[in-house]
């Protein structure tokens, strides 16, 4: 078996393996540089393990990516795909001897149809690139996950990742209508459709949405798009405790108001914004809830919102008049993980969702286990949804503090699935939540998901020991 070969002869088989890569792709396109290839080894995840590629490859055209797929099936060697490699679960490392299958050079706007509100894309275009291209056509593409400067489509594809907008918009997977898809063995697939209707058989396109390069190479996308909405104005409510600003977020969302934007920061977090960037926030802030609204009259919308805020105990509510003053109460948001990095120098980020009646439940909760574990622990959270992102800061050069930070971000998971939650809301499961996976979905689940790995990829190569 070829798999063996590179265990005992590394460097031979690189070099076979390699030979084989550049007889359909440009000399370009093939690195092998040990110092190089390690740079592709992991993303943004702590403490997910990975490997050493034999080889990176970046391609440009779906042929091309045909090829390395064929190459990988006849050589029996495993393939991780990989995009900006923003994401925070170790789902784009490299396994020992594999191919790093980069995207990033796939990065074309093929269309945008304004009459069929569609555009079609290469993996490799920034969320960013797409959302301004769009909006210059008076069309608005929702997903905004915190890195869409960096992030790719493709990436977010592959996550089924959020963003703040998603109380309102929803996730990537709402917007992806079909895919080109490129399997295991190089056979190219289509999925989905163009059409703003379309049931015929399976759904196999949302199966591709979050299976993290499990299942096939992503290699275009017809996405949905929306008529840009008006410009959006920012309601900033502080309140004395966490507990009162998940009351406020429970009377927004029962009393039918359908917000862009509704982001919670606990105290820990507003404390870290306001050491690096001196936001003027009291140090009596527990808990700042901001909302926004897109609709014809935000400033009604925010009038209503601040008097559920009041109601629910906030201490004071501040709207803004304009763009430039929604645009500067947000900045304490966009803010939040760069100041809570800046407390120990490296921060594990979790992603638990629970239903909206529960977030208070899970911010008194992950402050027990911040106090238990002797750790700072800050909360960010798309309120809205109920997505959070408990945030462990630590040094990662002090042994014992590593374990309590991996303990307690072990036991925030568990604190989640207690509530009725999820592990994951927009992140993805890759390496660091494999086993929190199959807790989750129980063992019929798993074989069930592991069933139909197996069907798309049977000898196992599409980015091995990621989800279960």
């Amino acid at each position: 078996m070829i798999m063996s070969r590179i265990e005992a002869a590394p460097d031979q088989a690189r070099g076979d393996l390699t030979e084989r890569l550049l007889a359909g792709l440009p000399a370009e396109a093939v690195l092998t540089d040990p110092d190089i290839t390690a740079s592709y080894a992991n993303d943004m995840a702590s403490f997910c393990p990975a490997g050493a590629p034999a080889v990176v490859v970046l391609p440009r055209t779906v042929e091309e990516v045909q090829h390395v797929m064929r190459t990988a099936t006849e050589l029996r060697v495993p393939v991780v795909p990989q995009g900006a490699r923003t994401g925070l679960s170790g789902g784009a490392n490299a396994s020992d001897g594999c191919i790093v299958l980069s995207l990033t050079r796939m990065d074309r706007i093929l269309e945008i149809n304004p009459v069929d509100r569609i555009a079609v894309v290469e993996p490799g275009v920034i969320n960013a690139t797409l959302s301004r291209a769009v909006n210059e056509l008076g069309l608005y593409y929702p997903p905004d996950p915190s890195s869409w400067e960096m992030c790719t489509i493709g990436g977010n594809i592959g996550t089924a990742s959020g963003g703040l907008c998603c109380v309102k918009y929803g996730v990537t997977a709402e917007y992806v209508l079909g895919l080109d898809v490129v399997l295991a063995d190089g056979r190219l697939m289509s999925t989905g459709r163009r059409t703003a209707k379309g049931v015929a058989g399976y759904d196999m396109t949302r199966l591709f949405v979050g299976s993290e390069g499990s299942l096939g190479i992503v290699v275009r996308a017809v996405l949905a798009l929306k008529p840009q909405p008006p410009q959006q104005l920012v309601l900033a409510a502080e309140f004395a405790s966490a507990a009162a600003a998940c009351d406020a977020v429970c009377r927004i969302m029962e009393g039918g108001h359908v917000p862009s934007l509704l982001e919670l920061m606990d105290r820990t977090t507003v404390k870290a914004v306001n050491t690096i960037a001196n936001m003027g926030l009291p140090e009596t802030t527990e808990a700042l809830l901001l909302a926004a609204f897109d609709t014809p009259d935000p400033t009604a919308d925010l009038a209503a919102v601040g008097t559920l805020c009041e109601a629910a105990g906030a201490t004071q509510v501040v709207p803004a008049d304009d763009a430039a003053e929604s645009e500067l109460l947000l900045q304490a948001r966009r803010l939040s993980l760069t100041a809570l990095e800046a407390v120990r120098g490296v921060t594990m980020i979790d992603d638990v969702c629970v239903p909206r009646s529960r977030l208070g439940d899970l911010i008194e909760g992950v402050e027990r286990i911040a106090d238990k574990h002797q750790l700072t622990i800050g909360v960010v959270a798309h309120a809205g949804d109920g997505n959070t992102h408990p945030t462990v800061c630590f040094d990662a050069a002090d042994p014992d503090e590593s374990r309590r930070a991996r303990e307690s971000f072990d036991e925030i998971m568990a604190l989640g699935l207690e509530l009725g939650g999820t592990i994951t809301g927009e992140h993805g499961v890759g390496v660091l939540k494999k086993e929190w996976l199959a807790r989750e979905i129980g063992p019929v689940g798993i074989e069930m998901q592991r069933g139909i790995k197996q069907v798309f990829d049977p000898l196992g190569l599409l980015n091995p020991g990621k989800l279960f």
